[in-house]
């Protein structure tokens, strides 16, 4: 027989729990739904996912997998015009590259339409629920405010038998859309405007992506959402913090009809700064060409981030590291991209990309010749071996690591220093080439053959190294160097006549021509590695075999902090 928890370890074991967590251990302790665990995660097919439903998936999922329960994936599709298969097909893919199996719990709201039709005619007949003509804006007004009560609608005292039949008859499609609805009948002068006689069914002759035109009444979302709850036997309903004022009218609603009490409890909702989180305002861009689709790298959806190079670990552990509370607060979205930085640098392999090329020849080495020098895949993993690079006469570097006429502080390549190249060798600059507007089109340089890497002579210092491909033996390929899409902190905040969309940064993209290590253009779509001293990169579903794109995934280091405290 196994003892009882001692009430001061079950103290310690709670404080180690987010408030959630405790809920849950409480019911399995109390025998609650007989010690079942079984959560939801209830997306409506009218958009892709974020980074907040990404937070979502993992605390529903992820309890359900902690406490040996089920979770359910579950489109609540109560609105025709809105939604489609595209949605719910991108849904599916979001939670299942993020690690998580629905199994055989695929549900829909819409595949409950014929039981919610059921619960409201039980509504209808315990005068509970009535069939309204006002209009949506006539509802809305005569509803009145948190500080004073609403007005009755004059429909509010039809009989059981003209309920009935009026709600008949809108499932035949007797009426237009708009002409009548289906309205609870609780409490005008309720505090909570939820209560205020809510609609549960408004006409809509569209097609439906599921049942296309078998119906022209549908649920609205407060009507269906904690009866699908209810009839899938949901013992936690997870909801964001916006919902909890509805949860009173979630409970009356399974009081009334007498089913499975399904319990609501709220989280606070993920907030990123220099992030939008509307699915309304993320469509905009969309829709107005402000970004190139939802998979865009630079959009918040879960599908921007796989495609920037973002890795569901990533994301697993950052929604760890928020973690689950009880009021709102703004994350700084630098956090989501430690997480990333961490995790591929464990992961990636290193390799050499020049972005902004510029040609360095070494004239005192032989023409023609060329060698193989080794360099770590990994130096973070010493099991991931070493890979080889060519050396030979002519390179390309990065035109930043030049300066003619330096500032003080400026440690790379100039006339007369030396410098190493990586893996390579010591070089000095000897001359500059310049064409006929100024520009340099060529650096030229002596190099020391007693310092090559990894030899003895190697262990002369200098005080900078700088990265390089041979330019007879690298490729060229298009780069794309992504950054935040908004430059304002909090994208909201606008000028006086302007909207969100005026605050986003002019530089979120760039698009540049360089060079990688030949090896890369062998590599797959959303391959990931580290280019050295450049940041984290992964292969674009557009490229092809003889460009090959490249997404910057992150920088080595946050760049933005820089900008914040200046």
């Amino acid at each position: 027989m196994n003892k009882p928890e001692k009430k001061e370890n079950r103290e310690e074991n709670d404080r180690s729990l987010n408030f959630i967590e405790q809920i849950v251990e409480a019911d399995i302790r109390n025998k609650k739904n007989e010690g079942r665990v079984h959560t939801r995660f209830p997306p409506e097919p009218n958009g892709y996912l974020h980074i907040g439903h990404a937070k979502s998936i993992c605390l529903n999922f992820g309890l359900a997998e902690k406490y040996n329960g089920l979770c359910n994936l579950r489109f609540d599709d109560t609105n025709p015009i809105t939604e489609s298969v595209e949605y719910v097909d991108s849904i599916k893919e979001d939670v299942r590259w993020l690690g998580f199996d629905w199994g055989e719990r695929l549900y829909f709201a819409s595949d409950y339409f014929e039981k919610f039709y059921e619960f409201a005619v039980r509504l209808i007949e315990k005068g509970k629920a009535y069939v309204c003509d006002l209009s949506s804006p006539q509802i809305a007004e005569e509803r009145g405010t948190p500080t004073r009560p609403g007005k009755k609608s004059p429909y509010r005292s039809r009989t059981v038998e003209e309920n009935l039949s009026l709600f008949r008859r809108m499932r035949e499609g007797e009426f237009g859309n708009g002409e009548k609805v289906l309205r609870a009948k609780i409490d005008m002068a309720s505090p909570n405007m939820h209560l205020r006689d809510p609609v549960m069914y408004r006409i809509i002759h569209a097609e439906h992506h599921r049942t296309g035109n078998k119906w022209c009444i549908y649920p609205t979302y407060d009507f269906a959402h904690g009866q699908s709850d209810s009839i899938e036997k949901i013992t936690h309903s997870i909801c964001t913090l916006e919902f909890e004022v509805h949860r009173p009218l979630y409970e009356w609603f399974i009081s009334e009809l007498e089913i499975f009490p399904s319990r609501q409890i709220e989280f606070a909702r993920l907030e990123l700064n220099y992030t939008i989180m509307s699915k309304r305002k993320l469509m905009q861009l969309v829709n107005e060409g402000y970004v190139k689709g939802w998979d865009d790298p630079r959009m918040p959806t879960i599908s921007g981030l796989r495609r920037r190079g973002y890795t569901p670990e990533a994301i697993r552990n950052f929604a760890v590291r928020v973690g689950v509370a009880k009021r709102d607060n703004i994350i700084d979205v630098a956090l989501l991209e430690h997480s990333i930085r961490e995790d591929l640098n464990k992961r990636s392999p290193r390799v050499m990309a020049v972005i902004n090329p510029v040609r360095l020849v070494i004239t005192n080495y032989p023409e023609g010749k060329s060698e193989e020098l080794e360099a770590p895949v990994n130096p973070e993993n010493p099991d991931a071996g070493k890979r080889q690079l060519t050396f030979s006469r002519e390179l390309f570097i990065e035109r930043d690591d030049f300066m003619e006429d330096p500032p003080k502080k400026f440690f790379r390549l100039t006339p007369g220093r030396e410098v190493r190249l990586k893996y390579a060798y010591i070089i000095k600059c000897e001359d500059v080439i310049k064409d006929i507007s100024g520009e340099i089109t060529e650096i030229r340089c002596t190099y020391d053959p007693e310092t090559r890497s990894g030899t003895p002579g190697s262990t002369r210092k200098v005080k900078s190294t700088i990265h390089w491909v041979s330019a007879k033996h690298a490729k060229p390929a298009e780069i794309r160097l992504f950054d935040r899409l908004f430059s304002n902190e909090n994208p909201d905040e606008a000028e006086e006549e302007k909207d969100f969309k005026s605050n986003i940064n002019p530089d979120s993209l760039k698009i540049v021509d360089g060079y990688v290590e030949p090896e890369l253009f062998t590599l797959n779509v959303l391959d990931r590695f580290q280019f050295e001293r450049l940041g984290y990169f992964c292969v674009d579903n557009s490229s092809t075999p003889d460009r090959p794109v490249f997404n910057r995934t992150v920088t080595l280091r946050d760049a933005w902090a820089k900008i914040k405290n200046r």
